[in-house]
């Protein structure tokens, strides 16, 4: 049995951690289908703020998602150092444009702590839970209360 399968099989979860200004986020790794470089977006007439545009991904129209708008921060202006994590959830493909990608993390459920109370509206809805590993503060987001269903149709 492969190492992933014995964690998985022992409660552990997989995240993919990344930076967006001075702060973490973290996705389940299962809906990260790859990460690739920053590629200019064409711009997407009527899309929400946060769609950057979309590019062309090996013959499939890919939106690309201001991550940091999205999560009601100021907007990324993307560089070479960006990363697109390309994620799958639900029946959707979205790039999310991140600063970059800071680590692979293997949590259990007793490494998540509850989101404060205090948290905004927005984050109790998208965020599940805040890792506080090794002096550091991983908000885990959840994609799918992140992008409700009626939106991803604008996308």
């Amino acid at each position: 049995m492969s190492d992933v399968m014995k964690s998985m099989s022992q409660g552990n979860k997989e995240l993919i951690a990344f930076r967006i200004g001075d702060q973490e986020f973290s996705v389940n790794i299962m809906s990260v289908r790859e990460i690739r470089g920053w590629t200019q977006a064409m711009p997407m007439p009527h899309a929400p703020p946060y769609v950057i545009g979309m590019i062309n991904l090996r013959g499939a129209v890919l939106p690309i998602v201001d991550l940091s708008l999205r999560l009601g921060m100021k907007k990324a202006e993307p560089t070479d150092r960006h990363v697109i994590i390309v994620a799958q959830f639900k029946n959707r493909i979205v790039g999310l444009l991140v600063e970059a990608v800071s680590d692979i993390l293997t949590i259990t459920d007793d490494n998540i702590q509850p989101v404060p109370e205090i948290s905004s509206d927005l984050e109790r809805q998208y965020a599940r839970g805040i890792l506080a590993i090794d002096k550091r503060m991983i908000c885990m987001i959840e994609l799918d209360a992140l992008f409700p269903e009626q939106e991803s149709e604008a996308a």
